[in-house]
């Protein structure tokens, strides 16, 4: 995880702050963490995938660089990708059949 003073921050619809980090760059995209703001639990926690098209993804073992990731960002494909993102984790615990 980046380091919060790092991180833009955005304001959902319900007026909740949301830490917005960017995580495993590859050569086409990365991966965005909306971090929830009570910080107790990564299952509040939401992700997306930012689709990238510089020069990178057009070489398989390329890699976007984490801060020209961050310039990428803007208000409005932040508020798409996370109109977009899925809870990390879904509060449940896996179930289990008796076999």
């Amino acid at each position: 995880m980046s380091n919060r003073s790092e991180m833009r921050t955005y304001r959902a619809s319900d007026g909740t702050h949301w830490g917005v980090d960017v995580q495993l760059p590859g050569a086409s995209n990365a991966l965005i963490v909306f971090h929830h703001p009570d910080g107790h639990t990564a299952r509040k926690d939401r992700y997306a995938w930012f689709n990238w098209s510089g020069p990178e993804a057009s070489k398989v073992n390329g890699s976007v660089d984490i801060d020209t990731v961050r310039r990428a960002l803007n208000d409005e494909n932040v508020r798409e990708l996370f109109t977009r993102s899925m809870l990390v984790g879904n509060g449940r615990t896996p179930s289990i059949s008796a076999a």
